[in-house]
């Protein structure tokens, strides 16, 4: 899976920058929070802990622990500014409160226990992985036997119609590169995890011009970060040139933004199923559960 590198820095320092007006421009990220929600109300889940993946502003945490009311939700995003906002929806409910933490660290490094989580929560952070497969198998580090994975992220058709334009300019990366459902889904495989299933759909939004498009993105902390990204401010005359090229796409007075969302859910495997990893198959067990096989053959 080859995607462009993305400058961590640059991207962590975005969305610190974009905390205070994330919200305001996350009507998108909230409308697929919703349909992310949904694909768990049915689950027979009784989740002691929770871990919200990239959790932003805290809107999915809040919302995760009035779902499950026993449980203990952990608010993990890597952006320090992005959690001290999600600490402002606190006061409103005594019931969850109490049971929401928060990490701030790198989702490729989960500071958590081996087989410690029931449910992996993640909306619209999985794109901005650098090592995809890494990703997953830490997730599966920390689940329980069992434990659930709920994630969306953005396809590659993701703002099409800005990527088409910008290549009327040049060949520098301007749009962030999202990764392949079909990908996702065999990482997903190779890593062990049971019934996997993925699917996609495609979003519009329209915009009165490309500036509020552009607006919206800065807003969100979500415009360019690729490491070979230019670094000089663009020109007036490369600007116009992009706007030109987007023309082709406007429909009336409207100027419409693709996004391709990518759902998946997952559930972990019993423990000791093999996974592959860069250094062979690697089956892993804790000792209680062996004690407990052990028991159990004694007893036949």
């Amino acid at each position: 899976m080859s995607l462009t590198p993305l400058d961590r820095q640059a991207m962590r320092q975005s969305f610190d920058r974009a905390a205070s007006s994330y919200d305001h421009h996350a009507v998108l990220q909230r409308e697929i929070e919703s349909r992310l929600l949904e694909r768990i109300e049915f689950q027979r889940l009784e989740p002691g802990v929770i871990l919200d993946i990239g959790s932003g502003t805290g809107s999915a945490s809040h919302l995760l622990a009035g779902q499950f009311n026993k449980a203990n939700v952990i608010s993990m995003d890597w952006a320090p500014a992005m959690l001290l906002e999600a600490g402002k929806r606190e006061g409103v409910d005594v019931n969850v409160d109490d049971r929401l933490s928060k990490i701030c660290a790198d989702m490729h490094r989960v500071p958590l226990a081996a087989r410690s989580v029931d449910l992996v929560f993640s909306n619209l952070a999985l794109q901005w992985s650098y090592d995809l497969p890494e990703i997953i198998r830490e997730f599966r580090r920390i689940m329980k036997a069992d434990a659930m994975l709920v994630f969306s992220c953005y396809g590659p058709d993701t703002l099409y119609e800005l990527k088409q334009a910008w290549r009327a300019v040049d060949d520098l990366p301007h749009v962030n590169d999202h990764p392949d459902m079909h990908n996702i889904g065999d990482e997903l495989l190779t890593a062990g995890y049971r019934e996997p299933v993925m699917d996609a759909e495609r979003l519009t939004l329209e915009y009165p011009d490309v500036y509020s498009l552009m607006q919206d993105l800065k807003g969100l902390g979500s415009h360019n970060v690729a490491s070979q990204r230019s670094r000089g401010l663009t020109g007036k005359a490369r600007l116009e040139k992009m706007l030109n090229a987007y023309e082709q796409f406007r429909c009336a007075d409207r100027y419409p933004a693709s996004f391709e969302v990518i759902y998946g859910t997952a559930f972990a495997p019993s423990e000791g199923q093999p996974m592959k990893t860069p250094d062979g198959d690697i089956a892993t067990f804790s000792v209680d559960a062996l004690r407990s096989s052990s028991k159990n053959s004694d007893l036949s």
